[in-house]
C-alpha cells in the first residue's frame, strides 16, 4: 500500500507531501488541476520514462519519493532478496531527474538501475488507462500469480531455500578449488627452491668462508679496474 508521496520540483509542483490512508482513495479535480502531474510523479518513482520536461522551470533537478507498506508475502520481497537489497516492512522508492533528462534511481536509499526500479514498481502499483500496460499481461509475474493461486507458498519457499543452498555449495566448491590450486602452486615453488638448495649443497659454517671469498674477489676486481696497460 502506498503510504506517502513526496514531490519536489516536478512540472508545476515545487513541494508536495501527500499522505495516503488505508482503503479507497480518490483524487478529483477539474481539468488542468494537476491530477496527471501526480500520476506522472508516481510513475517516475515506479521506474517509468523520465525526461527533462518533467523538471520544474528554474530547478536543477526534480525528485519523487514514494513509500509503501509491504505485506510479508508481497512479491517485491523476492525481488529485493534476489538483488541482495535490504528490505523490511517499508519500501521507499526514489527517482531523481536532472535538467538533461538523465535520472538516478534508489530503493531504500541504495542506488539501483531504472530497470530494477520498474520491476519493483510493477509489483506495487498497477495503473489502468488507455494504451497503458496492465499487470495481467506482464509475463514476469505470471509464475507468482499461479503459485499464489495454487497455494504453493511453502513449496516455493522451500525451493528457494534449496536453490540458495545449492548456490552456496557451488560457491564453497569454487573457493575450495581455488585454495587447492593456490596450494599446488606454492608446492611447486617450494619443490623448485628445495631442488636449488640440493644442487648448491650448502654446508654448515661455510657462510664466513663464502663472505671472505666474495670480499677477495671484489678487491681483485677493484685493483684490476685501476690498472692501466701501456703498449
Amino acid at each position: 500500500m502506498l503510504t506517502s508521496l513526496g514531490i519536489r520540483d516536478i512540472v508545476l509542483i515545487e513541494k508536495l507531501d501527500l499522505a495516503c490512508a488505508a482503503g479507497l482513495g480518490v483524487l478529483t479535480g477539474e481539468t488542468g488541476a494537476g491530477k496527471s502531474i501526480l500520476l506522472d510523479a508516481l510513475g517516475l518513482a515506479l521506474g517509468r520514462r523520465a525526461d527533462a520536461g518533467l523538471v520544474r522551470s528554474g530547478a536543477a533537478q526534480g525528485v519523487v519519493t514514494a513509500a509503501f507498506d509491504l505485506p510479508a508475502k508481497h512479491p517485491a520481497h523476492a525481488l529485493l532478496s534476489e538483488q541482495a537489497l535490504e528490505g523490511g516492512d517499508e519500501l521507499v522508492l526514489r527517482r531523481v531527474v536532472g535538467q538533461d533528462g538523465k535520472s538516478r534511481a534508489f530503493i531504500n536509499d541504495q542506488a539501483v538501475s531504472v530497470a530494477l526500479l520498474r520491476r519493483i514498481g510493477d509489483t506495487l502499483v498497477e495503473i489502468h488507462g488507455q494504451n497503458d500496460e496492465q499487470g495481467l499481461t506482464d509475463s514476469t509475474i505470471h509464475r507468482a500469480l499461479l503459485d499464489d493461486y495454487a497455494g504453493l507458498d511453502k513449496d516455493v519457499a522451500a525451493l528457494r531455500g534449496a536453490h540458495q543452498a545449492m548456490r552456496d555449495a557451488e560457491a564453497a566448491l569454487n573457493d575450495a578449488i581455488q585454495t587447492a590450486e593456490q596450494a599446488k602452486r606454492e608446492e611447486d615453488f617450494l619443490r623448485h627452491v628445495v631442488g636449488e638448495l640440493e644442487t648448491l649443497k650448502p654446508q654448515p659454517g661455510e657462510e664466513p668462508e663464502l663472505a671472505a671469498q666474495r670480499s677477495l674477489l671484489q678487491a681483485g676486481e677493484k685493483h684490476a679496474s685501476s690498472v692501466t696497460f701501456v703498449q
